[in-house]
């Protein structure tokens, strides 16, 4: 199984400069800030009702890539970057960390990337058609801490029978984590859906840190969590149900300690 697509090479622009070139904690945001007539509009600020309609959304019939909790879109950005051939709709609960993403997006006049505030779950459930995405990725979703927000987890084996139907057959499935007792729970539940594999190390295009969140923890010494898998051929979105109301919901128990990380990527 490959779970790295070979990415476009970009062609270095003589009239760039180190100040077109955005830095988080000293890691460069891919792609370069464009002039303000060079912008582009990425954010969608209103989901349609019903299932979106791909084509009609990007122009064109591309590859789809969803990011789930995308936060400031720092992994969304470097794959529409890199990957001009795919389009990418990411999306997030707050509205503040979207609005980073959409400037972001629209200073580097990308086209194949639209940004829209809702949560994974919804969207999936929703305004996605069945398996019409290629690719979903979910990094460092909130553990939630308190025993009253346990019911706000985002990985359940409900959310995952949706992640399952909205892929195309043999589709990829992303998840990432800094939390040992969320990663413990997401092996459990993710293979029955997925030809699930842990990803040891880095990934090999981002080796600091695809999200911000990665890029903390790293720094902190903290262990990062990485796995990936092809939806499961032949499983009907029936069979997926059944599976999914007889697993284990996640119930377990995320370590307060962790929270010192949250605090810091708020800063």
């Amino acid at each position: 199984m490959t779970a790295f697509p070979k990415l476009a090479k970009m062609k270095p622009d003589p009239s760039s400069n180190r100040r077109t070139i955005e830095r988080e904690f000293g890691v460069p945001i891919a792609g370069q800030i464009l002039s303000p007539e060079q912008w582009t509009k990425t954010a969608l600020k209103q989901l349609p009702e019903g299932h979106l309609d791909w084509q009609a959304l990007f122009g064109r019939t591309a590859p789809v890539v969803l990011d789930l909790g995308c936060g400031n879109a720092r992994y969304t950005i470097g794959s529409a970057v890199w990957r001009p051939g795919h389009d990418h709709l990411a999306t997030d609960i707050l509205p503040v960390v979207i609005r980073y993403a959409t400037r972001r997006g629209n200073q580097r006049g990308l086209t194949n990337v639209r940004f829209a505030v809702i949560g994974g779950r919804e969207l999936l459930a929703d305004h996605v058609s069945s398996g019409t995405v290629t690719e979903i990725h979910c990094y460092h979703p909130q553990p939630f801490y308190d025993a009253a927000q346990v019911s706000k987890r985002l990985i359940t084996p409900e959310f995952l029978a949706l992640v399952h139907k909205a892929l195309v057959p043999g589709g990829l499935f992303f998840l990432q984590t800094d939390n040992p007792g969320y990663w413990t729970y997401m092996r459990q539940v993710a293979p029955v859906f997925f030809d699930f594999e842990e990803h040891p190390g880095r990934w090999p295009d981002a080796p600091k840190g695809r999200t911000r969140r990665e890029i903390i923890a790293l720094r902190q010494g903290l262990p990062v969590f990485r796995g990936f898998g092809k939806a499961k051929l032949n499983l009907s979105e029936d069979e997926a149900l059944r599976l999914a109301q007889a697993l284990p919901p996640p119930t377990f128990d995320a370590d307060r300690r962790l929270r010192q990380l949250d605090a810091l990527e708020r800063e």
